[in-house]
């Protein structure tokens, strides 16, 4: 009767790993099979002692000793592997296309061909010279998800106390203009208006043309070389690659913002996973001190919390490829909401340092920083950012529920993280805070489940 008793198998299973870590501690290794031949838990070694016992059969104490340890590497394995596989699936659920927005996608461009409405000029012909004119307030948003920019720019529009001076150039890919048009032809921001155009549309200069195509070149290049590399945490590195983020052209595209506008002085650019809250003039008016961006995330002294994460949490501070000037406890600047001086960045060697950055960290193997836009722009970008007031700009609700008074008194609330308001695995106490800004009447919407 040596194992009855929630108390004695308490201590049986607190003296079993401690045999287990001083086993670990000689170096002993275990044979695979061994190992997978194991019991499942304590209750079946214990079945499985009571067993031999039974028949008569002699378990000597070092056979017992190498069961239990096969027994405890088999469970960290099977919890190793739970761990894993709850980390891909919710990866997965973070990127994939819901069927429901997919499904509005596909609505509008075939509203696109067969409506006329659908394919009406954006903006308005007596409208178009407000694309270039200096008197408005000029916002960007790159991207190939409808809904999201459809609720960036309505919550912009209602938060705003003049919207007819707003102007929003939205930049998507080829497969996705027909759709974006179509949407926004058929549901009106006005007085505001809206400009839609895909990356084949543009038509640049030669020199223009030729800088972007680098980028191009540089992104699709890190793609092929990132799918042959193998090193490093495996596990990380898949997870990593399979973001959209990762190697998406339209979010890399925002380092050519002075050729994707030329004649345009300054712009705000927006994160599509956005809700804006508060009228966005006092931004547009702010002066940048020389600087070429502005910014939340700078802080102002030692003693300041960060808003966001440090530079630690994007770059490897252990290679010495990475310049001097970057320290691991600064504060990294926030992308989502930026408002950007094209005129001084035309000026600049800003985009060839964070082409030439992507190249630097293509051929180390990928190890200078966490993929994404944001590490070689922070590089590229330092020391010609000017920070804003952290009340701009509320981020991460992507990751984690925020406190409520700063939910209410921030500017910008920006998505960041995984669990973006448009999927099932965003937060609901969020959720409601983007779907609000839906037409829940509109066609499409409903015929596709989106509300």
């Amino acid at each position: 009767m040596l194992f009855r008793g929630s108390d004695t198998s308490l201590e049986l299973m607190k003296e079993l790993r401690r045999v287990y870590i001083d086993a670990e501690e000689r170096g002993e290794v275990l044979d695979e099979k061994f190992i997978e031949s194991a019991p499942e838990s304590l209750d079946h070694l214990l079945a499985e002692i009571a067993g031999a016992a039974a028949s008569y059969q002699h378990i000597d104490i070092k056979t017992f000793l190498l069961k239990t340890k096969a027994m405890l590497i088999k469970m960290d394995h099977k919890v190793q592997l739970s761990r894993n596989q709850a980390s891909i699936y919710q990866h997965l659920a973070s990127i994939g296309v819901p069927k429901s927005i997919h499904c509005v996608t596909l609505n509008l461009a075939e509203e696109y061909l067969v409506n006329a409405i659908a394919r009406t000029s954006l903006p308005l012909p007596e409208h178009s010279y407000r694309l270039t004119n200096a008197n408005y307030l000029h916002i960007v948003i790159i991207t190939d998800n409808i809904l999201a920019a459809s609720v960036a720019i309505s919550s912009t529009v209602k938060s705003s106390k003049e919207p007819g001076k707003f102007v929003f150039h939205i930049v998507t890919d080829k497969k996705t203009s027909s759709a974006m048009h179509a949407w926004f032809s058929l549901n009106s921001v006005f007085p505001a208006v809206v400009e839609v155009k895909g990356l084949h549309q543009f038509d640049w200069p030669p020199y223009a043309s030729a800088r972007v195509m680098v980028t191009v070149e540089e992104v699709h290049q890190g793609l092929m070389a990132y799918r042959e590399y193998s090193g490093g945490d495996e596990d990380y590195r898949r997870l990593e690659g399979l973001s959209p983020n990762s190697f998406l052209l339209l979010n890399y595209l925002r380092i050519h913002l002075p050729e994707l506008f030329p004649n345009l002085k300054r712009v705000i650019l927006l994160d599509d996973d956005v809700v804006v809250q508060r009228d966005l003039t006092p931004l547009w008016d702010l002066d940048l001190n020389d600087n070429i961006i502005g910014a939340v995330g700078l802080e102002h002294n030692r003693e300041s919390h960060c808003p966001g994460p440090m530079l630690g949490h994007y770059f490897n501070f252990s290679n010495s490829l990475l310049p001097s000037e970057l320290e691991q406890d600064q504060c990294a600047w926030l992308g989502g909401m930026n408002i950007f001086d094209l005129e001084a960045w035309s000026r600049t060697n800003i985009t060839a340092t964070f082409q030439q950055m992507l190249r630097l960290n293509r051929e180390s193997g990928f190890l200078l920083w966490r993929l994404g836009w944001l590490p070689p722009a922070i590089i590229a970008f330092n020391s010609k950012v000017h920070p804003i007031d952290p009340s701009w700009q509320l981020p991460g609700l992507g990751q984690q529920l925020p406190a409520p008074e700063t939910l209410k008194t921030s500017a910008v609330l920006h998505f960041s993280g995984p669990r973006k308001p448009w999927l099932e695995i965003g937060f609901p106490e969020l959720r409601n805070l983007w779907m609000n800004h839906l037409n829940h009447s509109d066609e499409f919407l409903t015929s596709c489940r989106v509300v």
